[in-house]
């Protein structure tokens, strides 16, 4: 395994940089399947070589995201909270400590079950842009 700019070198990579963000500093938006997210890494806005973008997203308790489709995969790991994740046809109980692996094509959303706030990062590879969200509804 490669390290550092070591790493870079041996991956052909000329400019790598650590880059440092800070969640408190990233602007909270309603995104469009109804949680309140913000981004912290996205290749097309940050000067990041990867090909995933990572976000966070919350759910107030007895709500749910509407239903939506991403052409890109998507992991989804909850650090507070528990609810169901719904992809498809398939339904599971999550919680904190749960890492969910949602297929490119998969219908999906997640409803809050617990009385305190869900949150989860969310990895979408190849990285998040407008035209690979689907909205379908609640």
């Amino acid at each position: 395994m490669y390290r550092g700019r070591h790493a870079c070198e041996k991956l052909g990579i000329v400019k790598c940089k650590m880059i440092v963000k800070k969640l408190k500093e990233s602007k909270e938006f309603l995104a469009g399947d109804g949680t309140l997210f913000r981004e912290l890494l996205n290749p097309a806005k940050d000067d990041a070589k990867i090909n995933y973008s990572l976000g966070i997203a919350k759910v107030k308790p007895g709500c749910r995201t509407k239903r939506h489709v991403l052409t890109s995969t998507e992991v989804y790991c909850i650090v507070r909270g528990k609810g169901i994740m719904h992809t498809g046809k398939e339904s599971e109980k999550v919680e904190e400590g749960c890492a969910v692996f949602i297929p490119a094509n998969a219908e999906q959303w997640i409803e809050n079950t617990g009385r305190e706030e869900l949150a989860f990062f969310c990895i979408v590879e190849p990285a998040w842009k407008p035209e690979c969200e689907k909205i379908l509804g609640q």
